[in-house]
């Protein structure tokens, strides 16, 4: 087992990888709008799991905050827990809501904007084959 910490604004430390975890992500998005750095700036987020093979993250985003173009070097999948995001990928643009989970294969360039203030859970995948394949 790894067990990787991070400290909290708050300065307790937590495991970033463990066998199990569980989270609340009503009170975790609750402290990130806490803190200073939302308070600041466009943006604000919180590695909630950070393995070799996959990260999740939840990320908060202000009205109006966009995110220029990049690209993840795995794929990636975006669900909309608050807000409205506008994302766009190659030709394409969608408007998500909340509920909506939106999939991105790697490597495709894509950008973000909130149309509303906005939350959404991102989860980053490196390519490996399934072990069935």
């Amino acid at each position: 087992m790894t067990l990787t910490l991070e400290r909290s604004t708050g300065g307790t430390e937590r495991p970033l990888d463990a066998p199990m975890l569980t989270f609340d992500i009503s009170a975790l998005l609750t402290q990130v709008k806490q803190e200073s750095a939302w308070q600041t700036g466009s943006r604000n987020g919180i590695t909630l799991l950070k393995t070799r093979g996959l990260r999740v993250v939840l990320v908060a985003l202000h009205a109006g905050t966009m995110i220029p173009p990049h690209h993840a070097e795995g794929p990636i999948t975006v669900q909309l827990l608050e807000g409205q995001l506008a994302f766009k990928a190659d030709r394409n643009d969608v408007t998500l809501v909340p509920g909506q989970l939106l999939t991105l294969h790697s490597g495709i360039a894509h950008s973000l904007e909130a149309k509303e203030e906005c939350a959404f859970l991102l989860t980053i995948a490196t390519e490996t084959r399934h072990p069935v394949e």
